[in-house]
């Protein structure tokens, strides 16, 4: 297998496809609370479309996908592409990120997958303040579907936290002690300045304050990784009085650019170079002509724009539910 490489030395193995734009919440730090315009039908990759695309980047190296939206499972037929998916990749390690909220009613669809990993947005665990994030979420549906998967071992669950000063940052010793009850792995993100309309200094907290916030402090401990988590972002620590595992992602204070390993698609075939970019390389032309010597051109041209971190990229990214995060 060969390997994609950008100017930077990073080998790019772990790619990250939004297949839709749309979301059922309105989070704060995603979207506006009027919503977006969605992308038309016609105009986001074909679930054969995104088949093709992946097949040529398993060539190029890539060893893990995982489907980010909007909301994946509000795209209809994205359950049985699960398991077509899994069947089609079996060697690929295959995950999608949810805000929980339509796990049940998809329960017996994704249970029948062969899903590595399911992540779950959770930000906090007080209905009123999971209405005011969200806007129109509903805590206790995203918790009945979180607990549904919680107990079985085919699925490592994952809750990420964004933490927000003045809101949930009160809250980590509540989700850590949810999570341990549940057997998931909880992580927690440091708010990102995606979009100048939503950032805000005051609303951040850092990743070491997160950390001086772990409740029994004196039991957490550094990990090295093990075959349960693989590299990423996230510095994970272990308590050796529970056992119990947490992440903490340090985007902002401690980024991990030099480490990235990401390649990103959204919704319409663009691969763009970096998260915080708002800037890609279209291929979706070479995708729907199914033009494989074009599409590696075009992939190959996307990474050698890949900047050599956030803070270097050209412009700032679009809404969260743009890009898939």
């Amino acid at each position: 297998m060969g390997g994609l490489i950008d100017r930077y030395g990073r080998i790019l193995k772990y790619l990250r496809i939004s297949i839709t734009d749309r979301c059922n919440f309105r989070c704060r730090y995603c979207m506006p609370p009027e919503g977006i315009t969605w992308h038309k039908h016609e105009d986001i990759m074909t679930y054969e479309d995104i088949t093709f695309l992946v097949n040529v980047l398993t060539g190029m190296g890539v060893e893990k996908v995982r489907f980010t939206g909007g909301e994946p499972l509000l795209r209809p037929g994205f359950p049985n592409y699960l398991k077509e998916f899994c069947a089609t990749f079996p060697d690929i390690k295959t995950t999608f990120t949810t805000n929980g909220s339509l796990l049940r009613r998809y329960h017996d669809d994704i249970l029948s997958s062969k899903l590595n990993r399911i992540n779950i947005s959770l930000d906090t665990l007080s209905p009123e303040k999971f209405s005011e994030i969200t806007r129109i979420g509903d805590l206790e549906t995203v918790l009945d579907g979180i607990k549904l998967f919680s107990g079985l071992k085919q699925f490592n669950l994952r809750i990420n936290t964004v933490v927000i000063k003045g809101f949930n940052d009160g809250e980590i010793k509540d989700i850590i002690e949810f999570s341990l009850e549940n057997n998931i792995l909880p992580r927690f993100i440091e708010f990102m300045p995606l979009d100048d309309d939503i950032w805000s200094g005051n609303c951040y907290v850092s990743a070491d304050n997160i950390l001086d916030s772990l409740p029994e402090k004196d039991h957490w401990e550094p990990m090295i990784m093990d075959q349960e988590i693989s590299p990423g972002p996230a510095k994970y620590y272990y308590n050796s009085k529970t056992k119990q595992k947490l992440g903490i992602i340090a985007a902002v204070s401690h980024h991990f650019c030099k480490e990235c390993n990401r390649l990103r698609v959204t919704a319409l075939g663009e691969m763009r170079p970096c998260l915080f970019s708002d800037k890609g390389i279209s291929l979706i032309e070479a995708i729907r002509e199914r033009d494989t010597l074009e599409l590696k051109n075009r992939i190959i041209t996307a990474v050698e724009q890949k900047p050599s971190g956030w803070d270097s990229s050209e412009g700032h990214a679009c809404h969260m539910s743009r890009i898939g995060g």
